[in-house]
C-alpha cells in the first residue's frame, strides 16, 4: 500500500522471523490519523509481535514501517517520543496510589515539573478516576486499573497509542467503560489508537477499520460493516473470522486462564 500524508502508521512488507518461525509475514498496513484501528486474530496470529515492532521494542527482520511520520528502524527515539503503549501485562504498581503511579510516569516521560500536576489532574479526570486518585491501586477493580494504565500512556500527549488486548479479562461493564474512553480520546484529541484483540464484539463496536491476521499474514482488511456485508446481511464478525481463517475464536476462562494466556502470549511474542 502507498503511504498517505494522512496516515499515522504505515507498514510495507513488515516481517519478523524467530529462527525458522515466520511470526509476521510481509504485512502491509495504512492506519489513518485519529482512527481506532484493530488488529484481529487468535493467540499466535502475529498481533503482539506486530505491536512490538511498531513500538520499537522488537526489530523487524525485513520490511519497513513509519509511525507518526518516523521510521521505526532509523528513527526509533523519535517514534518513542510520539507514542504511548499499554501492554497486556500489568504495568501499574499496586503499592502506589493512582496519582503516584501517574507522577512516576510523568517523571519517566521527562514532563517538566511545572506541568506534571495539571497533566495528572487532566488524565485522572478524563479517565474518570479523580475520586480514587489517592487510593492504592491494589484496591482498584480491573477496569479502573486498565483506565489508569491508559492514563499513564497519555500523559505526554502521544500522537499514537498502542494497546495490546486492552479489555482482556474485564467484565462487560468495565470493558464498555474502556471502550467509551478510547473512543472519546480519538474523537476529542485526534489521537490514533491501534489495538490488538481477539474479541469480535470489541472490534465491531470500537474500530473504524480492522485487519484480520492469521498465522502471521494479513488475510483481509476493511470496516466491520463492509467485511460483514461481503458474507451476507446476517453475517457477524465471528462469521468473517471463520470465513477467512477456517477456524473458530475461542472465548471464556476464569482469572487463572487469563493470567496463563497473558504469560503465554508474552513468551511467544
Amino acid at each position: 500500500m502507498a503511504p498517505s500524508d494522512e496516515a499515522a502508521i504505515t507498514t510495507t512488507k513488515l516481517t519478523r522471523r524467530f529462527g525458522d518461525f515466520l511470526a509476521v509475514d510481509g504485512l502491509d498496513l495504512v492506519v489513518s490519523r485519529g482512527s481506532v484501528f484493530g488488529l484481529l486474530g487468535s493467540n499466535g496470529a502475529g498481533k503482539s509481535t506486530t505491536l512490538k515492532m511498531l513500538t520499537t521494542l522488537l526489530p523487524a527482520t525485513s520490511g519497513e514501517a513509519r509511525v507518526a511520520g518516523f521510521d521505526i528502524a532509523r528513527e526509533p527515539k523519535d517514534v518513542r517520543r510520539r507514542i504511548g503503549y499499554v501492554p497486556q501485562l500489568l504495568s501499574a504498581d499496586g503499592a502506589l496510589t493512582g496519582a503516584e503511579n501517574l507522577l512516576l510516569s510523568a517523571r519517566l516521560y521527562g514532563i517538566r515539573r511545572a506541568e506534571r500536576a495539571p497533566r495528572i489532574e487532566q488524565a485522572l479526570a478524563f479517565m474518570e478516576l479523580t475520586d480514587v486518585a489517592d487510593v492504592l491501586v491494589s484496591k482498584y477493580s480491573g477496569g479502573m486499573i486498565r483506565r489508569l494504565e491508559i492514563a499513564q500512556a497519555l500523559l505526554h500527549r502521544p500522537e499514537v497509542i498502542f494497546l495490546d488486548e486492552p479489555t482482556v479479562g474485564l467484565d462487560p461493564v468495565a470493558r464498555q467503560a474502556v471502550w467509551d474512553r478510547l473512543r472519546d480520546l480519538c474523537e476529542r484529541t485526534g489521537t490514533t489508537a491501534l489495538i490488538t484483540t481477539h474479541d469480535m464484539e470489541e472490534a465491531e463496536v470500537l474500530c473504524q477499520v480492522v485487519a484480520l491476521m492469521h498465522r502471521g499474514r494479513l488475510v483481509t482488511m476493511g470496516s466491520p460493516a463492509s467485511l460483514k456485508s461481503e458474507l451476507g446481511p446476517d453475517a457477524s464478525m465471528s462469521d468473517v473470522f471463520v470465513h477467512h481463517t477456517g477456524s473458530t475464536m475461542e472465548h471464556g476462562g476464569d482469572y487463572r486462564d487469563v493470567a496463563r494466556t497473558r504469560r503465554a502470549v508474552r513468551r511467544r511474542g
